[in-house]
């Protein structure tokens, strides 16, 4: 795939998280009850810095929660016969909590539906919100993210690639074109 653009780095990805972060803290009035939810893979992450950006404004911890949506997806079957599963680990009940999605890119929709559902069958939460880094738009589900970083028009022939020190060993996000369309 050829990288056709950056959009941010380091330093963008950074403020964005501070911004988010804040908009947390004031959409909630404070942290009571609060849980940060990483869908795994970059969501996870994201959460952790949202966490520990939010305690250094508010000096106190969120939880963090991990959520692994493998099953729930939609397109299961066509991704892999044997999906490979991760963790789903919550420091807390999500019963009665103000739980916070977080995820990398927002694009069709879908992955959040899964994460939803995933997230449900953990137990009732008191309301569910959606903060995501990158919302690059295309949406085929009714869904929207209460916290984005930044809002990315894109194409359907690219993708927007999130690249975090935590697993890819760099901090930036990229525009590829792809080599076929979906």
């Amino acid at each position: 795939m050829k990288e056709k653009a950056q959009i941010m780095d380091g330093e963008g990805i950074r403020r964005a998280l501070t911004r988010i972060a804040h908009e947390i803290i004031e959409r909630n009035k404070g942290v009571e009850r609060l849980l940060l939810v990483g869908i795994q893979t970059r969501g996870v992450p994201l959460a952790e810095r949202l966490a520990q950006r939010i305690e250094d404004i508010e000096g106190e911890m969120v939880p963090v929660g991990v959520l692994d949506i493998s099953l729930y997806r939609d397109d299961l079957s066509a991704i892999d016969e044997q999906p490979i599963l991760n963790e789903t680990e919550m420091p807390v009940s999500v019963k009665g909590q103000k739980v916070i999605l977080v995820d990398d890119v927002l694009y069709t929709g879908r992955t959040v539906r899964a994460a939803l559902d995933a997230l449900v069958d953990q137990g009732r939460p008191e309301s569910i919100q959606l903060a995501v880094l990158i919302d690059r738009g295309h949406r085929e589900l009714p869904i929207r993210a209460d916290f984005v970083g930044k809002n990315v028009p894109t194409s359907r022939s690219e993708l927007v690639a999130v690249r975090l020190e935590e697993t890819d060993g760099e901090e930036r996000v990229v525009i590829v074109e792809r080599e076929f369309n979906l």
